[in-house]
């Protein structure tokens, strides 16, 4: 399988700035931004904005990690927070690639239960296939693909990668 490298580490790092340096921008003063980061990439991705944002602004950062059975999203959703943690907050769902959509679609739902102040989407990659009407807020970089390929992203200890396979 032919895999083509659509981003390499230091792009991977730019796109998470300037996607932190965007919820900065949105968050209209909130004393406080939940980055829920859905497991595993994208919560791996979350983290790194979130560091990314506690560099570079004032803003109080809490980390989530959303626990989603991807190949069936009406099975429980769970998060690392309680209810009360992101209630009357600036939430923003983290993905590493939005494929059809439906992943951050079920994930937004979640957070839709509560009364929340707002709620952001954010992902590595935007492949503009999706299935389900869902609006990515900042992404990194959007990307029309055939409907064979698919978008990976590698993450391992040191460095992040996107291929198109």
């Amino acid at each position: 399988m032919d895999k083509e490298k659509i981003l390499d580490f230091e792009s991977i790092k730019k796109k998470i700035r300037r996607i932190s340096l965007q919820i900065i921008e949105s968050n209209n003063g909130q004393d406080e931004i939940i980055i829920a980061g859905v497991e595993v990439n994208g919560f791996i991705i979350a983290k790194k904005i979130s560091q990314e944002i506690s560099e570079i602004s004032n803003s109080n950062i809490k980390l989530c990690k959303i626990k989603i059975d991807k190949k069936n999203p009406l099975n429980d959703i769970t998060t690392s927070i309680s209810f009360d943690e992101y209630q009357n907050k600036y939430v923003v769902v983290v993905d590493d690639v939005l494929n059809s959509g439906a992943t951050l679609m079920y994930s937004v739902k979640y957070f839709l239960n509560t009364k929340i102040k707002a709620l952001k989407t954010a992902v590595l990659v935007d492949r503009n296939h999706k299935k389900y009407p869902i609006k990515v807020d900042f992404k990194g970089l959007s990307l029309s693909t055939s409907i064979q390929n698919k978008v990976e992203v590698a993450i391992d200890e040191k460095k992040i990668e996107a291929f198109l396979v």
